[in-house]
């Protein structure tokens, strides 16, 4: 299997990446900014006698998302990981003081940037009568935050999109769902006061907080062979549980 897990420099991505990789596949991961962090990823992969890759694409840039899965090659499963987070920060301004060009800027990457992505894996995977689309999502699309408006609204449409994308690809092969990240163990998560991530873990049946690792083994299974039928499908991890995620 032939895997393209776009944003896979770090974080989820990166996490998802290994966790393929140890599972027999082949992975290429897609970096903007970070190509050292890729290449680390990369390496990590192939010292322990696995296969991958890295190649560029900037979701904000749609001219780079031909060529980069023109570049990986044929796939059987897209994880759609990368995101423009963009520069709106929770409690940091009103909602009707957010730039157009911050909500055009969130919609043209995270939405239309997607949509072209998938545009450019699906007529191959129609024709072997075989995929796996999984987006990843964020609890901030369904319990929403003060802040971040542009955000979890490009994340709420890629549900739209799943759902869509279900119907019309099912009846070949193609199984698309979404797994929703709640606030998760990455370094996007450490500077949050422990004290904060103590109570918030509280609320999570678990009583934890969820790992990249644990996304990893959820998008993994979505996005593989295991997955005979279930498609069309917004599965959550444990951080989003119980409805307390602040998610990222």
């Amino acid at each position: 299997m032939h895997v393209l897990i776009t944003g896979g420099s770090s974080g989820i991505g990166a996490a998802t990446a290994l966790a393929y990789a140890q599972n027999g596949a082949r992975v290429t991961i897609t970096y903007n900014s970070g190509a050292d962090r890729a290449a680390e990823v990369v390496k990590r992969i192939e010292e322990a006698g696995g296969e991958a890759a890295a190649v560029h694409l900037d979701l904000e840039d749609h001219a780079t998302i031909a060529p980069a899965v023109a570049q990986a090659g044929p796939v059987d499963a897209l994880v759609a990981n990368a995101v423009r987070w963009g520069t709106i920060m929770p409690n940091s301004v009103a909602f009707e003081e957010v730039p157009a060009a911050e909500w055009s800027a969130a919609l043209h990457a995270n939405v239309v940037g997607n949509a072209l992505l998938v545009q450019a894996v699906l007529p191959e995977m129609r024709r072997r009568k075989f995929g796996r689309i999984v987006f990843v999502s964020s609890g901030a699309a369904e319990e929403g935050q003060p802040g971040p408006g542009p955000y979890g609204t490009a994340k709420m449409a890629l549900h739209g999109m799943a759902r869509a994308l279900a119907w019309e690809a099912g009846r070949d092969g193609v199984l698309v769902n979404v797994a929703v990240a709640g606030l998760t163990i990455t370094g996007v998560a450490r500077p949050i006061p422990q004290q904060v991530l103590d109570g918030i873990a509280a609320r999570t049946p678990s009583r934890r907080l969820s790992t990249a690792e644990d996304m990893a083994a959820l998008i993994v299974f979505l996005g593989s062979e295991a997955n005979h039928n279930l498609t069309g499908e917004v599965l959550r991890d444990g951080s989003n549980a119980g409805r307390s995620s602040h998610a990222l």
